[in-house]
């Protein structure tokens, strides 16, 4: 099936304006759209949204969880980065992650970059802060290791931590050097494989000559030359790489961002010579305007300009977030607009029931790109309105036959948003959006203060039933070799597979399965047993992978993560979803009150085990596994390992960022509450409600200074 672009979101509507409803709606929306999004652009080199959209939703969930906190999402792109390792590769565990990069779109984006440093330090607005300044080029991120100045292994980026060895391939780029000389004993050189305009345009042509297919983009055809499972084909590929970070390294490179980059260059590597060194945000500014005029005549694609604190000093106090460093952006390029009919608006049902729009286009090159598809939001995005009646593009609705304004950047599918009604064909009608399933015919409901209308025909739907088997299969969840979307859609179509359930009874419910799978299209004795065997392997799986698999609305890989961590094994999280179905009482508040799983996420958890129906379908597939208990960090030696720590009041020796994270590192539980289940309090100045509450239940409360003492050495 095609991937899910056609969103129902309210984004029309002013986050300050939206209900809660409608807030808990686009954020289950955004999760499915951007998810997505990653895997297509870092697993599968055929991104389905650009890269102005993405970071647009990108942006506007970020916007909603931090209106509506309660609400996140842990499978919310601020939970993600790059995708899972594909097929036909090994893997590789990067020593040190490859994280993305937050965003900045305008000029107070930037002064906003270096006020939250400075805040963060506590560097005063009139002392100097040193920035780097590079070109963000649009390829594929590339880790090279060298162990005595010798290349031994090249990885792309995979989730971050995992990535795929191609080494090599690698090998055939002739900008990447075999031997250093002068190099640390270990040195992980980083960087952006791309292809020139030049060099794109040639092999295109090669392409057409040869009867092979064409590229959309420089971006694509480096990815896909650089993942080719045959080296030969890479070799012909016209490759080249730059370098701009590192990672693990057995002695340091430089004191400064700056200093490093020169000494890769020293040692052989092509640094982008753009790079310069800024003092002030309109420095920034200034170079970023700089580049962004050279942009056509650089001979390569760049979608932005990455800024870095150049004092790696302050980048190590710094540290990440959970995807991002907090020492780096990038600043993004605007985006490009073209025009175009809209031929149809069709329906796609997602595996929650949603029903969203998306239009068909004629196809229409934008910056070099042919796109034919774009999101169409929601029906009221349709219609002219927002979800509460107040016209958008004017009042103007959309319809099949319309001249539409297509809006994109960097990629693919963009998203309509203008009509030209002075070409509006006579005979086109309003959209009538569907009151019923396209897919089964059950009545689509849209609930009063929500986007999204969705199915109400559940299980019997087969749009849901099927993206339900396709999310267990996943790579973040069952992930079993051979049973991929396809073979997943094949099986339910011939009635072998429900539910999950019926995934580890095939072979046994069709006598030996081997003789009946291996006469099928497409499969042979050897895939048969192949299959079979890797169902059998996949019996045995982790409390997270399975809670994840459960495909439970609001409840992502992260989350399912710190639910796992939290019960430890199946039957505790068993007994406290029975227990908490009443949404109150000791379990669930103590469900709660996991760092990172609010009321929205706890009710979808409690709720799935409430339905009958749903129930004893996992109670069907629980019966045919082995699951894992949750393995637990190693934080030997820690004080607060396992504690639940709550910070309040004003600290004074660290910001409140620094202490939750050093407080997590060490293996404790970080909330935003005080309860029962509350092990330490940490109190500064101007402590309220919660040193109170704390006192009344007995809980342990420290200054700051008494927590940097338990801490100490740590």
């Amino acid at each position: 099936m095609t991937a899910n672009w056609g969103s129902s979101l309210s984004s029309d509507i002013a986050i300050q304006d939206l209900t809660e409803t409608q807030a808990r709606a686009e954020l289950e929306q955004l999760a499915d759209l951007l998810n997505q999004a990653n895997a297509d652009y870092h697993g599968q080199d055929a991104p389905q949204i650009s890269d102005a959209e993405f970071d647009r939703l990108k942006l506007r969930n970020a916007a909603i969880e931090a209106q509506f906190p309660k609400l996140k999402r842990d499978d919310s792109p601020s939970e993600r980065v790059g995708a899972t390792v594909a097929d036909g590769f090994s893997k590789v565990t990067h020593d040190v992650a490859m994280l993305s990069l937050s965003n900045a779109f305008d000029d107070e984006d930037v002064i906003d970059f270096d006020a939250r440093i400075r805040k963060y330090l506590g560097i005063p607005q009139d002392a100097e802060l040193a920035y780097t300044a590079e070109p963000k080029i649009d390829g594929l991120s590339l880790s090279l290791r060298y162990e005595q100045g010798v290349l031994v292994q090249a990885a792309t980026r995979g989730d971050g931590a995992v990535g795929e060895n191609v080494t090599t391939n690698a090998k055939t780029i002739a900008d990447i050097p075999h031997r250093l000389s002068g190099a640390p004993d270990v040195l992980e050189v980083r960087g952006e494989v791309y292809m020139s305009h030049a060099d794109f345009e040639a092999l295109n042509a090669r392409q057409t000559a040869n009867g092979g297919k064409l590229f959309a983009n420089p971006r694509n055809a480096a990815a896909g030359s650089l993942r080719q499972l045959d080296a030969e084909i890479t070799r012909a590929r016209p490759l080249r790489f730059f370098a701009y970070a590192w990672g693990a390294v057995s002695q340091a490179l430089s004191d400064t961002q700056y200093g490093a980059i020169k000494r890769l260059e020293t040692l052989g590597f092509s640094v982008n010579p753009l790079t310069g060194i800024c003092k002030t945000p309109q420095d920034l500014i200034t170079h970023y305007q700089q580049i962004e005029a050279q942009r056509a005549t650089l001979g390569y694609d760049i979608d932005g300009v990455v800024y870095k604190t150049n004092d790696l000093a302050l980048q190590g106090r710094l540290g990440f977030r959970s995807t991002t460093p907090r020492w780096a952006i990038a600043h993004k390029f605007p985006a490009e607009l073209a025009w175009t009919t809209l031929e149809d608006i069709t329906i796609q049902v997602g595996r929650t029931g949603a029903l969203s729009p998306v239009a068909r286009l004629k196809p229409v090159t934008v910056g070099g790109v042919v796109v034919s598809n774009a999101t169409l939001h929601n029906e009221d995005y349709i219609k002219g309105f927002d979800s509460k009646g107040v016209e958008i593009r004017d009042g103007k609705d959309i319809r099949i036959g319309d001249w539409v304004q297509v809006y994109r950047a960097g990629d693919v599918i963009p998203k309509i948003a203008d009509t030209d009604l002075s070409k509006r064909p006579e005979a086109a009608q309003p959209y009538i959006f569907p009151t019923v399933c396209p897919e089964c015919g059950s009545d689509a409901i849209r609930e009063d203060g929500d986007a999204v209308r969705r199915c109400s025909g559940g299980l019997i739907c087969p749009a849901q039933a099927v993206e339900k088997l396709k999310h267990f299969v996943s790579r973040a969840a069952f992930d079993i070799d051979g049973l991929g979307a396809k073979q997943v859609e094949q099986f339910y179509s011939d009635g072998w597979i429900a539910e999950p359930a019926d995934i580890f009874a095939l072979k046994a419910r069709y006598g030996s399965g081997m003789q009946q799978l291996k006469n099928r299209e497409g499969w042979g004795e050897k895939s048969a047993e192949k299959l079979f065997q890797a169902i059998e392997d996949k019996r045995k799986i982790p409390l997270s992978r399975l809670i994840f698999a459960l495909g439970i609305r609001h409840v992502g890989e992260a989350a399912s993560n710190l639910v796992a961590q939290h019960f430890g094994n199946w039957a505790a999280f068993e007994d406290a979803m029975g227990q908490a179905h009443a949404h109150e009482g000791p379990a669930w508040d103590d469900l709660i009150g996991v760092d990172g799983v609010g009321t929205v996420m706890a009710q979808s958890l409690v709720n799935c085990f409430a339905q009958d129906a749903e129930r004893a379908s996992i109670d069907r597939l629980v019966a045919a596994l082995d699951i894992q208990d949750a393995a637990r960090p190693d934080t030997a030696g820690s004080p607060v390992a396992g504690k639940t720590v709550v910070f309040t009041g004003t600290l004074e020796k660290m910001t409140r960022a620094e202490a939750k994270a050093r407080a997590e590192r060490l293996g404790a539980k970080v909330s935003g509450s005080v309860s029962a289940k509350t092990d330490i309090l940490v109190a500064g100045p101007g402590a309220g409600s919660k040193a109170k509450k704390a006192a009344e239940l007995g809980i342990e409360t420290l200054d700051e200074d008494g927590w940097l003492d338990l801490i100490a050495g740590l």
